[in-house]
Parts: structure tokens; C-alpha cells; sequence
């Protein structure tokens, strides 16, 4: 089983139940700024949502073949700015299945070859100036779960069951 494509399916199922948690959320409840870096609950989402498709914008630019092939679905991929609306939160979650899927799709074309070519970073003050994209793919997933917790802490305080931290068996299934 390739550990890449399980993160992958973590990383899904979990952004899927925070969507599905903020969604039954007043619009006015998933905008109020929290106090967090990223203001509202769906600033924090959406950072998650857009911070994956940086990350795999990225990696489509050293890949080749079917893994990048199942990244050609962001292209022209838009994800909303500032306040959200019903409307455009509803564009979100879109948004949301295609990254996600693309990241699945992604995860599961890589070949072990894949995860040792080096993606150009620069935000380590070009030291290293790449590192190999089984590190960016970790970056990800680390990204992603530091967000998602500031989500789960906001939901506690509210009093709203949440509970997406776990990796379902599941995931290892191919």
C-alpha cells in the first residue's frame, strides 16, 4: 500500500467532515472572526483548501505522466476570497472535492521514483533551495493537520462535536 495515497484518502475524509460540520453552521457563525491567523472558520478552511492546491500546483510542476495528469483538473480552478457567502461557500466545497480529489488521484499515479525528485522551495531562504517532494508531500499533510486542528479547537470552544484526527483502516485499502 503506498502511504502517500492513504494520507491522501485522511486528508479527504477529513476536510469532507469539516465541511460538512461548517456547513450546518450559520453563514454569520462559519464568518466570525475567531482570532486566528486566518479570522473565520471558513478563512481557516479555506486556507486549507487553497494551501493544497499551492502545494500540488508545486509538485504537478516537477512531475510527469499520469501522476501530473491527475493534477490538469486545477487548471483554471478558482477558490473564493474573503467573506464567503451561502453561495460561494457552496463554491468552497466544489473547490474542496476537486483538490481533494486531485490529491487522491495524484497520490495513487506516484512511483516510488516520483518521491525522490526535487521540488524548488523558497521559503527556507534557499536553504535548501529543493527538497525532495516525499518532504513536500509530508508538508502537506502536516499543513493541513495543524489547520484542521485549529478548526477542531474553534468547534470544541463552540460546544460542536467534532472528531476527523483518525486514520480509518480503511484508507489502506487500495
Amino acid at each position: 500500500m503506498n502511504e502517500t495515497v492513504m494520507y491522501a484518502r485522511y486528508n479527504q475524509a477529513g476536510n469532507r467532515t469539516i465541511y460538512e460540520l461548517l456547513s450546518a453552521l450559520s453563514n454569520e457563525e462559519r464568518e466570525k472572526d475567531r482570532g486566528s491567523y486566518y479570522g473565520s472558520l471558513s478563512g481557516l478552511f479555506r486556507h486549507i483548501i487553497g494551501g493544497s492546491w499551492f502545494f500540488l500546483g508545486m509538485y504537478r510542476s516537477v512531475l510527469q505522466g499520469r501522476a501530473a495528469d491527475a493534477l490538469a483538473v486545477l487548471d483554471g480552478l478558482s477558490i473564493p476570497e474573503g467573506p464567503l457567502g451561502d453561495e460561494q461557500w457552496k463554491k468552497l466545497g466544489e473547490a474542496l472535492t476537486v483538490v481533494d480529489g486531485a490529491y487522491v488521484n495524484m497520490a495513487a499515479a506516484l512511483s516510488g521514483a516520483d518521491c525522490s525528485i526535487p521540488v524548488k522551495t523558497d521559503w527556507y531562504g534557499g536553504k535548501p533551495a529543493e527538497t525532495p517532494l516525499s518532504f513536500m508531500l509530508s508538508q502537506l499533510l502536516v499543513h493541513n493537520t495543524h489547520h484542521r486542528g485549529q478548526i477542531s479547537q474553534i468547534l470544541d470552544s463552540l460546544k460542536i462535536d467534532n472528531d476527523y484526527s483518525g486514520i480509518s483502516a480503511a484508507f489502506l485499502a487500495s
